[in-house]
This record gives C-alpha cells, structure tokens and sequence, in this order.
C-alpha cells in the first residue's frame, strides 16, 4: 500500500525516461552534424592554405564567398521548416565548405600553433557550456534578449572599427564576443532541448540540423574571436 500522499505512475516514469532517451539521441544526432560541418570546414581551410594555386585561385574571390556564405545561411534561417532533411543537409555541408575557402586565410595570418590553441580553448568552453545548458535547472530564456543585444553590439563595433582601425576596440569588442558566443552555446542549447519536446519529440533529419547549423555558428564565432585574443600572426 502507498504511503499517505505518496503517488506512483509507473505510466509517468517511463514516459519521462522515454524523453529523456529521444532527447539525449536528438543532441547526440545535432552534435554529430556540426562535428561534420566543422571538420569539413576545418579540412578545406587547412587544404587550401597548404597549396599555392588554391590560394591563389580562391584569394581573388575571397569577399563574393563572403557575400554567398551569408546568402545560404539566410536562406536556411527562412526554408528550414519547409524543406526535407536531405536538402537541409546538402545547405548545411554547403555552408561549411563555403566556410572552409574563406577560413583558409586564417591558416595564411596565424601561426598553426595559435590555431591549435584557440582550437582547444573553445572547444573547452563550448562543451563546458553546452553541458551547462544541458543539466541546468535554471530557465534561461531570458538571456535571450540580453544575448541579441550584445550581438547587435558587436556587429556595430566591428563596423565602426573597419573605419576607425582601433586595436583597443578591437580588442574589446572581441572579449565581449567570446562572453557572447559562450552564452549563447549555453543558450542555445537548451533552446534546442526545449524545441524538441515542444515538437512532440520529433526525430526529423531537418531539424537536427537546425540544431547542429546554430551550434557550429555558436562555435565558429567563439573560435575566431579567441583566436584575435591569443593568436599569434605569421
């Protein structure tokens, strides 16, 4: 007989067990994905800065890359409810490679030692606070707001500095970034936690690669910009 007050659901506990296990095999199926996106990034930029008639052929197009990156991305951002997973990742995998040709200078500016480093750095960081944003109680939606206005701070910083040439703005802007992106990969995570039980737990391709788009962003930004703080240039 249970005690008095005392409830037993056995229905109730295994279906909290059951979500639990759909949302551990959901982040494990994002995290995936982005280590795919970031190691083909990460191959590309290392095989380009390694050949002079790549570099060569990939310098001279440096900025229409640029301007092609932001245009995919965006367009992921507006079809990502509405395409299949298949195109979802075809988007994905092409962002990364887009990423790859323009991270090759970053092999031409810094030392490999520095890189390896800032490598090393963020991925500490990024899975200290993803891990935070997995196990913590605390609701952290309300970082929301404060996170995108930090972004949009950045943002205008780096503008006005393409201008002003400053390197103690430089420097500033790219701490207050690392504070940033380190939210947000804490953020961000448990947004994806909690996007996935308001879908009913749904397993489909796209939306991890949703998830998997918004972490590697989270990890490509806090890698540049503790690179610019402890990198050490050729």
């Amino acid at each position: 007989m249970n005690e008095p007050g005392y409830s037993y659901s056995p229905t109730g506990n295994a279906s909290a067990v059951l979500a639990q296990e759909s949302a551990r095999v959901f982040m494990q199926r994002v995290y995936w994905w982005m280590s795919i996106g970031l190691a083909l990034t990460g191959g590309i930029a290392f095989t380009v800065a390694s050949s002079q008639e790549l570099t060569n052929l990939v310098l001279p197009f440096f900025y229409p890359l640029v301007i092609i990156e932001l245009v995919v991305v965006f367009a992921f951002v507006f079809v990502q409810s509405k395409v299949s997973g298949p195109v979802a990742a075809a988007m994905f995998l092409a962002y990364a490679v887009l990423n790859g040709l323009t991270f090759s200078v970053i092999f031409l500016v810094y030392e490999l030692g520095s890189i390896g480093s800032a490598f090393v750095i963020t991925a500490g960081t990024f899975g200290a606070m993803s891990v935070y944003g997995t196990v913590t109680k605390k609701d952290l939606s309300g970082w929301g707001s404060f996170l995108m206005m930090g972004l949009i701070g950045i943002i205008i910083a780096g503008i006005v500095n393409i201008f002003l040439q400053s390197d103690f703005l430089g420097f500033v802007k790219s701490c207050a970034a690392v504070v940033i992106f380190a939210g947000l990969t804490a953020y961000d995570t448990q947004k994806l936690r909690t996007h996935h039980a308001n879908s009913g737990f749904s397993s489909a391709m796209a939306l991890s690669i949703t998830g998997a788009l918004m972490l590697y962003l989270d990890f490509v930004n806090l890698f540049l910009h503790i690179l610019r703080l402890i990198g050490r240039r050729r």
